[in-house]
């Protein structure tokens, strides 16, 4: 693709998601598999521009404010290219030439724009802070309230891309083995700071044509989502349940935790994300132990009931705003694919309290989210603890918070993630 052409890639990706009915993801999977045509250079220069425009959303749609223009994908574009990409005026003539599978050229009003901006910073002193942070002003309040003097820090550090980060399979092969074998196929890796099984890539990579990918030795798992698994201390031989485990994510992690021997319940609400896990259970060879009971079925909704006292560990990765990734997923800062907070709240609450009664005594409640708000995490923890004087808190290691796990971006170079562990009283013991 010439320049000019990846410049027109961008504006019609920006068109498709502008009024969006799924995550920006899968808005630009959906073009790309149109155009195989894209060679996988030009597709990444294209991503990468667009996630760029997209995390500049707030700062971007502050400059359409100020020049009082129209808020289209082409303008967040020439915009784009003038701050944040510092072009001049000729190099602007050469991508707007209206040639094939070139953007229209530019009008005398965008000339005029241009002509206004370059040269000018992205972010001006006038430009208020919560916009320069692209903090959406729904959160802006508690996200204040919940970073108190770091909020402007612990902000600007979600503010980039996030890492590549690899969970290893270690009931296939140890992580040292897998790090090596990737080194052979190009891939640079270093063990991460936190969880035992993850390598965090020094770029990004593409995987697919590495051995340890293909082998089922390696699985794409920020570093923060291990660790929740991690937190679980899954042992061989554990009755565990994974009540949301959505694609398997972290149900592939606890599996290899208990080297393939116990048993793992995979459940959820969305039975065909649930189904999509199966192929990758098979190939991390760990089917064997893994049973899938999708929710909507009222057969398992049932089986569900009659559980109580079962399992040695379960875990609660709930529905949440997701405001911690918003690194990996900036497009959900300003737009909302899942159910209103409060419409969460009331399911997340539904779900520990369902949940509880199958922890037998002496096993582990692990309640996890992907969000920042205190409102989804530490509330919700102290209102089911006040409820249940049965369980009580399992403080993680003191680097990943206390007394529950607190990650974000800034501290541990993670997505943002909550975990609290709670353990059931067994009265034998007492």
């Amino acid at each position: 693709m010439k320049p000019s052409a990846r410049i027109q890639a961008c504006i019609e990706v920006l068109e498709r998601t502008a009024n969006p009915r799924v995550p920006m993801d899968s808005c630009i999977g959906d073009y790309m598999r149109q155009r195989r045509y894209i060679g996988a250079k030009d597709r990444a220069a294209v991503v990468e521009r667009v996630y760029s425009i997209v995390r500049h959303y707030a700062r971007l749609g502050w400059w359409v404010e100020q020049l009082n223009l129209e808020d289209t994908p082409r303008i967040a574009v020439i915009l784009w290219l003038a701050l944040g990409e510092g072009i001049d005026t000729k190099r602007f003539h050469d991508l707007f030439d209206g040639g094939q599978y070139a953007p229209a050229p530019l009008n005398e009003a965008e000339l005029a724009i241009i002509g206004k901006i370059i040269g000018q910073p992205l972010e001006p002193a006038s430009m208020p802070l919560a916009v320069r942070l692209e903090c959406p002003p729904q959160y802006e309040e508690k996200l204040r309230g919940f970073f108190g003097d770091a909020f402007e820090e612990e902000m600007r550090a979600m503010l980039g891309s996030a890492t590549l980060d690899l969970r290893v399979n270690t009931f296939l092969m140890e992580r040292e083995n897998v790090k090596n074998s990737l080194e052979k196929d190009g891939v640079i890796t270093t063990a991460t700071p936190c969880s035992p099984w993850g390598l965090r890539c020094a770029e990004k990579v593409f995987l697919s044509k590495t051995k340890a990918f293909n082998k089922g030795w390696v699985e794409i798992q920020d570093e923060g989502s291990q660790m929740i698994a991690a937190l679980c201390d899954a042992q061989p031989g554990m009755q565990v349940l994974d009540f949301c485990a959505g694609g398997g994510g972290k149900t592939l992690a606890l599996a290899a935790a208990m080297k393939k021997k116990g048993r793992i319940v995979a459940m959820d609400n969305d039975s065909r994300r649930l189904e999509k896990g199966r192929s990758r259970y098979k190939k991390a060879f760990i089917s064997d132990i893994v049973e899938v009971r999708p929710l909507d079925n009222e057969k398992n909704r049932k089986w569900l009931k009659r559980q109580k006292g079962t399992f040695d560990i379960v875990l609660l990765d709930v529905p949440c705003t997701g405001t911690g990734t918003w690194r990996r997923n900036p497009d959900t800062r300003w737009n909302t694919y899942a159910p209103p907070l409060e419409e969460l709240l009331q399911t997340q609450k539904e779900i520990i309290e369902r949940a509880a009664s199958v922890v037998k005594p002496g096993g582990r409640l692990v309640y996890a989210t992907c969000s920042l708000l205190p409102e989804e995490n530490e509330n919700q923890i102290e209102r089911f603890l006040a409820d249940h004087p049965e369980f009580s808190i399992c403080p993680p290691p003191p680097e990943l918070g206390a007394p529950y796990m607190r990650l974000t971006p800034l501290r541990h170079n993670t997505d943002g993630f909550f975990a609290a562990v709670l353990e059931r009283a067994d009265p034998s013991a007492i």
